[in-house]
């Protein structure tokens, strides 16, 4: 009976020599970690949506005569004009001649006839002055200058159709190719033109932001295509109508491109930003742990042990978080690592 208990204690003492072994390693281990300092940014909160970008401004221009065409050369490059090209209001684009067409608006006899007519207005006025003629003469010489100058202004507008110009800034996005001297008909296309260094898009609303989301608030714009480059632009006009089917209301986001970066058509991705928060705490959501008694980071305390701690959050976007509660300027919290932490763990910093 001795022996057997001799035999127990020993493998009570060896187990719980274990245990102790075991104890000593786990409290030994370092656990690497990446850490932050807490410091003062700004934060911004905001509703996400997309949508379609549209240019401010385009325009189809057609001939208005049938005649040749002859296009011009971009007076900014030397060469003649071709798609992308920009342009400016006035320019030159292409002009279409046909001899006959000008005989028939007579621009210089209608020039003339107006010089004429002015001539015998000044002539009347002066002899009406002096009693020479009746006041029916006088106003009979007005009629005939104002036709004069009606006339002329129709004969102007009709020349104005022989050259195509620029009606707005603008770049070229499309350019019917027509050979030097191709006799073109009435309503062929000949240019079209968009303004897309400011443009817009309509997007739709959630129900739950009517009223906090306010005309002329910023919105940040993106693109895949520009990943680095984000665009600056502002809600133009908003409806108050929600509709009952997708429970939205829509706006439009006017969008500030100077640089063309985003081109018509292209699908935009809008943040419109409804709150803003500058010298605040802020970290990154997806280190905060979420607990029953609340959401938890770890902190690296002054002995430089782990601890977990419970935070306080305020606004917040799609990454990160402001800090209200639970966390010091300076203090250095855990970024990488935290999975395996607990209270009091050893650390070592690696970043």
């Amino acid at each position: 009976m001795k022996k057997c208990l001799f035999i127990i204690s020993a493998v009570a003492f060896m187990a719980a020599g274990c245990k102790n072994n075991n104890q000593n390693l786990n409290a030994d281990v370092e656990i690497p970690v990446s850490v932050q300092d807490a410091t003062l940014r700004s934060i911004e909160e905001y509703v996400s949506t997309s949508g379609t970008a549209f240019p401010i401004g385009e325009i189809l221009i057609k001939s208005e005569i049938t005649a040749n065409y002859f296009l011009e050369k971009n007076p900014r490059t030397g060469k003649p004009w071709q798609l992308n090209d920009k342009v400016k209001t006035g320019d030159l684009i292409a002009r279409l001649e046909d001899q006959q067409y000008i005989n028939d608006i007579k621009l210089e006899t209608t020039q003339l006839n107006l010089e004429l007519t002015e001539s015998e207005l000044k002539k009347q006025e002066s002899l009406f002055e002096k009693g020479g003629v009746t006041q029916f003469d006088l106003k009979t010489a007005e009629i005939n200058r104002a036709n004069a100058k009606s006339a002329l202004v129709s004969a102007n507008l009709s020349m104005s159709k022989t050259k195509i110009t620029a009606p707005i800034d603008g770049v070229i996005v499309e350019l019917p190719y027509y050979t030097r001297g191709t006799r073109v008909n009435t309503g062929s296309d000949i240019v079209e033109i968009m303004n897309f260094q400011e443009m817009y898009m309509n997007v739709q609303l959630p129900e739950k932001y009517v009223s906090v989301i306010k005309p002329d608030e910023a919105v940040k714009l993106t693109n895949y295509t520009i990943p680095k480059d984000t665009l600056i632009g502002n809600i133009s006009q908003l409806s108050p109508a929600i509709n009952a089917d997708t429970r939205t209301f829509p706006g439009t986001i006017l969008i500030h491109n100077p640089k063309y970066l985003i081109l018509p058509g292209m699908f935009v991705k809008a943040d419109i930003v409804v709150t803003h928060k500058d010298s605040v705490i802020v970290i990154s959501k997806s280190i905060i742990l979420s607990r029953q008694r609340g959401k938890t980071i770890f902190v690296i305390d002054r002995s430089g042990l782990a601890s977990e701690r419970i935070i306080k959050t305020g606004i917040e976007n799609l990454t990160d978080v402001e800090v209200t509660g639970g966390l010091s300027k300076n203090e250095r919290f855990v970024t990488v690592g935290f999975e395996t932490l607990s209270t009091r763990s050893k650390v070592k910093i690696v970043k």
